[in-house]
């Protein structure tokens, strides 16, 4: 045992001075873009999928990132990044409620903010990470999809510090046939400002500064056979933090749970009894599932779901054909159409509109439970699932940011509807992508709306990669509408310019 020990950590430090004598590639990237819409916020489909960058109206804004990515060939490596964004956004008004008058509140995104920064290593098949870095779904194409329903690439990421595998690994004595995945984060949120500042302070719960935590585990089969499938849960929750309950006005509610090291024990695995009642902090998630086809001639075909549980009653699968339900085909060169998405997505179920815990009510004779009502992204405690208004989840469901009247959460997140993209190449210097979608929603979980508001929204994008000594340009030009009663009519479209390239680093 010593000696194998001692064989691990020379190993290390031998792939640390390999490393510090090798030079490394620094990839960086500088864009100026440009957007203008007729409606508030830019229509659906050119605010979602940019992980909360742009959702302002019309704007200028310029992004520069450099950074260092892991070597995943290597037994040691390590990666570092950092991306800024500067530029000038039109503002919305919200309502708010002060001293006995309604006034108008209005809330641009910030001039200068800072978007990604952060440092990564990994050895063998694990990592370790710090900070706020852009992640990506395992399960649905994030360039075509509606979105993951528990991390998509919808918002700005939350800066914290996570560990897990760099990608799937065979599991000892399977022969490579199973393979897992998963990872751990915490973290908190830092979007206290924009809660206070688009909040009504009349009706509703303002929530902030809560502690975030994520957690994944997926089991794969053996990727190169033509049948695939992968499945697993995604889970994530929110705890800590201050919370007050507003009524016509009034705080008639005040906690300040705070942070203490037990919480990051007691939210790894919820359980009763951990000091709120019930169970400690808001969980959500998702089972998620994909089987993939591969044909002989190269062309595949994938079959995906995600069904979302807000508690014990969505994990036990209560809650109907709530979920995300997906097809891809993936064709086997790169043409006029590359990839083709079509998906169904339904939250109307959500285990029924009845919830009742006993803790909620101390001294009531109601001792039974029913674990129906779940009100997806809601948290009668902790407020949305969401970070500065975007929907941390699918943003098929209409964020918090675009609730003009101070509503502090997701107002009509008992929707249903269609989606699907596609997209392509023509040649080696055009990619094209377009997308459509349906959707029709009414109200709330427990709160059902008085009647059905509908949207169909769809958006087309192009992007020019010349090569020789423009190599590295970029030019991309997209343009998108919403039109209904639910996200309202709009129409928008936004030109972007960018240049990438590399540079040596380190020692020779």
């Amino acid at each position: 045992m010593k000696h194998t020990v001692t064989a691990y950590l020379m190993s290390l430090i031998c792939a640390t001075q390999v490393w510090a004598a090798e030079p490394f590639d620094i990839e960086y990237e500088a864009s100026l873009t440009a957007n203008v819409s007729t409606g508030t916020f830019a229509p659906y489909m050119l605010g979602s999928w940019n992980y909360g960058r742009i959702n302002s109206a019309s704007g200028i804004w310029q992004d520069g990132r450099i950074e260092k990515k892991m070597t995943l060939d290597r037994r040691f490596s390590w990666g570092a990044g950092v991306e800024y964004i500067a530029g000038y956004g039109t503002a919305a008004d919200y309502d708010r409620y002060n001293d006995g008058e309604w006034t108008r509140k209005s809330v641009r995104q910030a001039p200068v903010r800072l978007h990604q920064i952060y440092g990564e290593v990994k050895y063998r098949g694990v990592y370790l990470l710090a900070g706020m870095k852009e992640r990506h779904s395992l399960i649905v194409d994030d360039e075509l999809s509606s979105g993951d329903l528990t991390r998509s690439n919808n918002a700005c990421p939350i800066p914290g510090v996570a560990a897990g595998f760099v990608d799937f690994q065979n599991i000892p004595f399977t022969n490579g046939w199973v393979q897992i995945e998963g990872e751990v984060m915490y973290g908190r949120f830092m979007d206290k400002n924009f809660r206070e500042n688009t909040f009504s302070h009349y009706t509703g719960l303002l929530s902030y500064n809560n502690e975030y935590i994520y957690r994944r585990c997926y089991f794969r089969t053996k990727p190169s056979q033509p049948f695939c499938v992968t499945v697993g849960m995604q889970a994530a929750g929110e705890f800590g933090g201050v919370a007050y309950q507003y009524q016509k006005g009034s705080i008639t509610r005040t906690e300040n749970r705070g942070f203490k090291i037990k919480d990051i024990f007691n939210m790894f695995i919820p359980r009763e009894g951990t000091g709120e009642g019930f169970y400690q902090g808001n969980s959500l998630g998702s089972w998620d599932f994909k089987a993939r086809y591969a044909f002989s001639g190269g062309s595949q075909l994938s079959a995906y779901f995600e069904w979302p549980w807000e508690d014990g009653s969505g994990i036990g699968k209560m809650n109907g054909w709530d979920g995300l339900w997906g097809l891809q085909y993936n064709f086997a060169k790169a043409g006029a159409v590359s990839k083709i998405v079509v998906e169904y997505f339904d939250f109307t179920n959500q285990s029924g509109p009845v919830h009742w815990a006993p803790s909620d009510d101390p001294g009531t004779t109601i001792t039974s439970q029913a674990t129906g009502g779940d009100d997806y992204y809601n948290n009668g405690f902790y407020g949305p699932y969401s970070n500065y208004g975007m929907s941390i989840g699918s943003p098929f469901v209409v964020s918090p940011l675009y609730n003009l009247d101070g509503y502090p959460g997701y107002a009509h997140n008992r929707a249903r509807g269609f989606h699907s993209a596609v997209c392509g190449d023509f040649g080696s210097k055009w990619h094209y992508k377009a997308k459509v979608s349906w959707q029709e929603a009414g109200g709330m979980g427990r709160y059902p709306a008085p009647r059905k508001l509908h949207d169909t929204s769809a958006m087309a994008a192009v992007k020019w990669t010349p090569a020789g000594r423009l190599k590295g340009l970029a030019v991309r030009l997209e343009a998108a509408f919403d039109t209904g009663n639910l996200r309202g009519d709009n129409f928008g479209a936004l030109i972007g310019v960018s240049y990438t390239g590399t540079f040596k680093a380190g020692k020779r």
